[in-house]
Formats: C-alpha cells, sequence, structure tokens
C-alpha cells in the first residue's frame, strides 16, 4: 500500500472511530454535543490519531485496540484548538477552513465544549482499556496535556507575545510542549496499545520530539508565507501578535535550516524501531515540505 492510500485508510479509520464514539447531538444538552462534533468532524489532518495507529501497528502484539486511544488524544487536541481560537487567547475567526467554534455559536458554548472534550478523553480511556494499558495510556496523555506541557507551553507562548528578549531557550520550551508533546504521547500511546517495550517507547518519544518540532517549525514558516485559504486558518496571526516563532528568532532561512535538522534527527531515531517503518520515515518526509 503506497504512503497516501495508506494514510486515508489511517484517517478514515479515526473519522469512523469519531462518529461512532462520540456522544451524539441528541445528548442534552444538544447545544453542547452539537459544539463538540462540530469542531472534532471539522476535518483536519488528523496527525495525532494517525500516529497513533501507525505507532500501533509496527508491533506484532497488537494487544489492545487503538482506536479509542486515538479518538481520546485527538478530542485533547481540538480542544486545545478550540480554547486556542477563544477571543482571550489568539481572537481567531477561522479554523480547519470554517468558523471557530465560538464564531459558529458563542464564546461560552465553545469553552464548555473544549472543557468537555478534555473530560471526555479519560473518560474513553476508562471505559475502552483494563488497568493495562489503562493507566499507562492516562499518565501518558494526562501529563502530555497538563501544565508543564500542553498548557504549560501556551502560557510560554502568551508570556512571550512581544517580548523582545525573548530566547531560544523560551522558544524550544513552547515548540517542545506546545507542539511536541502530543505528538510524542500519540506516538507512544500507540505503542503501549501495541504492546512496545520501554526501549521501543523511548525510541518513540524520541521520534515524536523531534517530528514535533519538525512540525512546528513548518506551522511557523506557514503562517509567515501561505495564505489563509491554503492554511484552513488564518495567516500572518503570528507576525501580527508579534509572537516568539522560529521565523521571528531565525528568519526563513534559519527556520528552514532548523527543520531540516529535526527532519533528520527524525528519521535517525527511526532507524531503532525493528519494524516496518516505512510509512513513518515517508510521513516525516511529507511534514518537511507540507503546504498546510
Amino acid at each position: 500500500m503506497d504512503f497516501t492510500t495508506q494514510f486515508n485508510a489511517f484517517v478514515a479509520q479515526a473519522d469512523q472511530a469519531l462518529d461512532k464514539l462520540l456522544l451524539p447531538v441528541s445528548t442534552r444538552p444538544a447545544r453542547l454535543h452539537e459544539a463538540m462534533r462540530y469542531s472534532l468532524q471539522a476535518g483536519g489532518k488528523r496527525l495525532r490519531p494517525v500516529l497513533l495507529l501507525s505507532a500501533a501497528e509496527l508491533f506484532r502484539g497488537k494487544k489492545h485496540d487503538p482506536l479509542p486511544a486515538g479518538v481520546a488524544i485527538e478530542c485533547v487536541h481540538t480542544y486545545s484548538l478550540i480554547h486556542d481560537d477563544l477571543p482571550c487567547m489568539d481572537n481567531d475567526d477561522l479554523r480547519r477552513g470554517r468558523p471557530t467554534a465560538h464564531k459558529q455559536f458563542d464564546e461560552a458554548t465553545a469553552l464548555l465544549a473544549g472543557d468537555a472534550l478534555l473530560t471526555y478523553a479519560f473518560e474513553l480511556l476508562a471505559q475502552h482499556y483494563s488497568a493495562e494499558p489503562g493507566f499507562a495510556l492516562v499518565r501518558e496523555l494526562s501529563d502530555a496535556a497538563g501544565s508543564r506541557r500542553l498548557i504549560g507551553g501556551q502560557m510560554e507562548d502568551l508570556l512571550a507575545e512581544k517580548k523582545a528578549d525573548a530566547t531560544a531557550d523560551q522558544l524550544e520550551f513552547i515548540h517542545l510542549n506546545k507542539t511536541a508533546a502530543m505528538i510524542d504521547a500519540a506516538l507512544v500511546m500507540g505503542g503501549l496499545t501495541g504492546g512496545a517495550n520501554e526501549t521501543e517507547l523511548a525510541t518513540l518519544r524520541t521520534f515524536g520530539r523531534e517530528l514535533g518540532l519538525t512540525f512546528q517549525i513548518v506551522d511557523d514558516i506557514l503562517d509567515a508565507t501561505a495564505d489563509s485559504a491554503t492554511l484552513g486558518k488564518t495567516a500572518g496571526k503570528d507576525a501580527k501578535a508579534d509572537k516568539t516563532t522560529f521565523v521571528k528568532l531565525h528568519g526563513l532561512d534559519g527556520a528552514r535550516r532548523y527543520a531540516r535538522e529535526h527532519t533528520e534527527s527524525a528519521l535517525a531515531a527511526l532507524t531503532n524501531l525493528s519494524g516496518d517503518t516505512a510509512f513513518l520515515r515517508r510521513l516525516v518526509e511529507t511534514m518537511l515540505v507540507r503546504k498546510h
């Protein structure tokens, strides 16, 4: 199976699981559950579920169904996007090519929909997994989404706005935690459902960290060079908000150089895994040249 066909197959599996496992719109209060589905089913790359499913496939054991974990991590990712778009944060009108949740509904509903998606992610893990790997999955996702990583990265991102003396260390903290944390968590969670050992999980984490940094650096580049129609979200908002990005600190050429370096590190990490890593290798290579 070629890369595009395999990627689309993973996306289709994730979308079917999302539709099946997410509470129906008719669930009371209907407006809240409509907003949750609106945001989750708006499309997007489904990168985190795809990474989770592909990591699970690396291991012959495949001890546990990875799909509930894939839905859980997409719930957390989508909650973070809803909250990032709110007027008190990035104040964005467009996400995945259509109005953001607070524009489609209202600010309070968007806030609650994000809260509900975050909570539902852990309900899914508790419902669908026994103590092992359930405890490990909850620990992994809660750590990645917590105050030291995803939320901490967002806080540092806000603190670095309009800061003339922002440092490379602060930028790395933002990127490693706001973006890379959920990417390496997706891979580790996939490994946990597949029966990976500790050494393999550590390799997946290293790979995810490098891939996550590449993804965010390319995001910074695209925000500075692409248009809103191509991105499916508002372009140029980093510069407008005077955010600390790789482009701001290192320029476009420097950002592109760092993206290539982290791509090479990600590919090097893959060589330490014994399974068929062809899909993940191709995914890394496409990440560097993506247009949205």
